[in-house]
């Protein structure tokens, strides 16, 4: 297949989007991702946009109709697609698999949502309820905040099947707000916590559900963001201008779906996501040891250590202690989260899986900031999900070869 690389990356600061509609947002997205390179958007020959909760919270639909507003995209090959938290990833994915079917050279994935009203304030119940929707309805009954509680259930499971405790999964919040303070488009970069803090219960930090492990500080935020990416194959890039010396290939790439429910099914050893690892890292002709840098998906602390075992970088049940090692920070066996993850960066759910391979190609190309900056960086992981870990998009990076 024609190799696919990384031209431009392009995100919101991570928080609040205020009064700023859908329309604008995706055109923002669109023309400040070709600022980075400086090309119009005439220049780019598909797109594709994602969203989870564009119908539901902010009454919007045909989404890339609004996307061929953008001046120079109209009358384009341009797709909307949805799956949960991995719509960001499956843009990506979308744009990708366009260009290697030889529908053009380049193209723009873009990823938004916007949760919040215009002075920046969240209905949580509201937004419990709609995120919700991504869950089976027989998983819903009984359950006011839907998705906390059934990863409540997962961290739970995983302590017990493991041996692992609070402290150790709350070690990955501690070490996601420390790299946070350093990413100027991370939602918590000026907040900072101690283990004990993450550990003590107050107004600030409770439990999610009575009964069960979860935390506040193990939880991902609720955000607005948006994030996008151009992506052309080679003949794309001379045409954009770009040197491809300047650029990272996704030199792999895998998604697979398990099913909804996660009742019946090892949610510990989740088939589709390591399917689709396994695809990418196959695909790449790499390995978990080839990588140094990574993105999980840590909707919840629980799934930071499972991400870090879907990646490869720990054996089944070590994925926290990979983290109390210290084997995920910025100095570490392999930088895992240095943006902040979900967790502190924020999780602008359709904007998500986008921002996780935009950072990952930054790190690849020196271009993160000094402080999270893993030294010589090899090649990088992303794992995007959506649903209980249901809908999985991996991806591998390297910096492209000449």
């Amino acid at each position: 297949m024609k190799p696919v690389y990384i031209a431009a990356y392009h995100q919101s600061k991570f928080g609040k989007l205020l009064g700023m509609t859908v329309p604008q947002i995706i055109r923002s997205a669109v023309e400040g991702t070709c600022r980075e390179i400086n090309v119009d958007a005439s220049a780019l020959d598909v797109g594709s946009v994602g969203s989870a909760c564009n119908m539901s919270l902010n009454e919007q639909g045909l989404l890339s109709g609004l996307m061929a507003e953008v001046p120079g995209l109209a009358a384009k090959p341009i797709e909307a697609v949805e799956n949960a938290c991995a719509s960001g990833g499956q843009a990506v994915l979308s744009v990708v698999q366009k260009l290697q079917l030889g529908q053009g050279d380049t193209g723009i994935a873009v990823g938004y949502e916007k949760m919040r009203d215009a002075e920046g304030k969240m209905d949580g119940k509201l937004i419990g309820k709609v995120l919700g929707y991504f869950a089976h309805p027989d998983e819903r009954t009984g359950k006011v905040f839907i998705f906390p509680h059934i990863f409540a259930e997962v961290m739970d499971l995983y302590m017990k099947t493991y041996g692992v405790t609070e402290a150790d999964l709350a070690q990955i919040a501690v070490v996601e707000y420390g790299n946070a303070k350093y990413n100027s488009c991370a939602q918590m970069q000026k907040v900072q916590i101690t283990l004990e803090q993450a550990l003590k219960i107050d107004d600030r930090n409770r439990y999610v559900v009575e009964g069960l492990p979860l935390k506040t500080y193990d939880c991902s935020q609720i955000t607005d963001g948006y994030a996008g990416l151009i992506l052309a194959t080679a003949d794309g890039l001379r045409k954009l201008g770009v040197a491809k010396a300047d650029c990272v290939e996704i030199a792999g790439y895998g998604q697979a779906t398990d099913p909804l429910t996660k009742a019946g099914r090892d949610v510990l050893r989740p088939a589709g996501a390591l399917t689709a690892m396994r695809r990418a890292y196959d695909m790449a002709g790499l390995t978990p040891k080839d990588v140094n840098v990574a993105e999980v998906h840590d909707c919840f602390t629980v799934m930071g250590a499972l991400g870090t075992e879907v990646v490869g970088k720990a054996a089944p049940g070590q994925g926290a202690r990979y983290w109390v090692e210290g084997k995920a920070s910025v100095g570490g066996e392999c930088g895992i989260n240095t943006s902040g993850g979900l967790i502190a960066k924020g999780h602008p759910v359709g904007a998500t899986g986008v921002a996780m391979i935009g950072w990952s190609a930054q790190q690849l190309l020196g271009r993160a900031p000094a402080e999270l900056q893993v030294k010589d960086p090899k090649a990088a992981a992303t794992f995007n999900i959506g649903g209980p870990i249901c809908a999985s998009v991996c991806t591998v990076l390297r910096r492209a070869k000449d």
